[in-house]
């Protein structure tokens, strides 16, 4: 394995309590990272937060020995990936997703189609080339998911500690994602961050004698040329030879209009090709692109030739939209 340690020693399963309040904190992470450098700042954080470090290691000693727990939160970093390194994400995903443990996993540019293919069962979150602030900052987005049943074992100090620390990296975050004018969401239960208008139902409507029937919706438009949406991507990419870039910062609209020209053209987009399309920064378009999945708006495909590669493309949901919104232009 390219760059993997083999050394053991510093691998440890026993559990590390850690000074404070919290030393019983049931919250168990565990933190796999072939870098000991990096292995060892993830540790620090992780106990600066108060909580438990269960399990640190290489990413070889996810393919070796008897399977051990997981803990609740599983820290990885993984700047590229070969052969053992796909079977040790692998193995994880799967394990992860059964016993629903959260992966936060790190890794570059260059290995992250190769990291999203392996990983398609447990809905990590992905940073790519994350400073030591985006890991935190991932750690607390996380630790605020933490189910209410385990934070209701937790005393009252150590659960009051937790939620705070939990709602402060989240502020922090939120202003981060806000930062850029334009980035505004729509929040909304049960679609993420979109609200997209729902064209898949007939409309009840009422007869002269007050029957009440069902009227088909009108077929479906088609979508545009795909020279005119590259165009217009092509023009909003040019702003930013005149503006500074975040003013305009619209990752999903770009997505958006990048997989509707693909579709037309009858091509597959990669999820690294699609980041670059967003304009912001890969780990923020990773954020987006899970927002879009949620939402029902971007559809994962696995290429049945080559396991290691993974695809996006719009749902019929989305087509439909983008179809009526490009047929609504003047």
């Amino acid at each position: 394995m390219n760059g993997m340690d083999f050394q053991q020693q510093d691998f440890s399963y026993s559990v590390r309590p850690t000074d404070g309040a919290m030393s019983g904190l049931p919250v168990a992470i565990s933190i796999f990272a072939d870098r000991g450098h990096l292995r060892a700042t993830m540790q620090e954080d992780a106990q600066a937060a108060r909580l438990t470090v269960t399990a640190a290691g290489s990413l070889t000693d996810l393919l070796e020995g008897g399977a051990r727990p997981l803990g609740d939160i599983v820290l990885v970093d993984c700047p590229q990936v070969d052969a053992r390194a796909a079977a040790a994400l692998t193995r994880l995903d799967q394990r992860a997703a059964r016993c629903e443990a959260r992966l936060i996993v790190s890794t570059s540019v260059d290995a992250l189609d190769e990291v999203f293919a392996c990983m398609d069962q447990s809905a990590p979150v992905l940073l790519v080339n994350p400073s030591r602030a985006e890991r935190v900052i991932a750690l607390g987005q996380v630790l605020s998911s933490v189910s209410p049943t385990r934070l209701r074992e937790l005393s009252e100090d150590d659960r009051l500690m937790l939620l705070r620390l939990s709602e402060q990296v989240g502020q922090i975050a939120g202003r981060i994602e806000h930062l850029a004018p334009g980035g505004t969401q729509v929040k909304d239960a049960g679609l993420g961050a979109f609200r997209f208008a729902d064209h898949t139902s007939d409309r009840l409507v009422e007869g002269p004698n007050g029957a009440v029937t069902a009227k088909k919706r009108a077929a479906r438009p088609a979508l545009p040329d795909a020279r005119l949406v590259r165009k217009i991507i092509r023009q909003r990419q040019q702003r930013a030879r005149h503006f500074n870039a975040g003013l305009f910062a619209d990752p999903a609209w770009d997505m958006l209009l990048d997989l509707t020209a693909a579709r037309v053209e009858h091509k597959r987009v990669s999820v690294t090709s699609l980041c670059i399309a967003s304009g912001v920064p890969p780990t923020t378009a990773l954020r987006w692109i899970g927002q879009m999945i949620d939402a029902g708006l971007f559809v994962r495909l696995c290429d049945d030739s080559d396991r290691r590669r993974a695809f996006i493309e719009l749902t019929d949901k989305a087509v439909d939209a983008m179809a009526r919104y490009f047929a609504d232009m003047p």
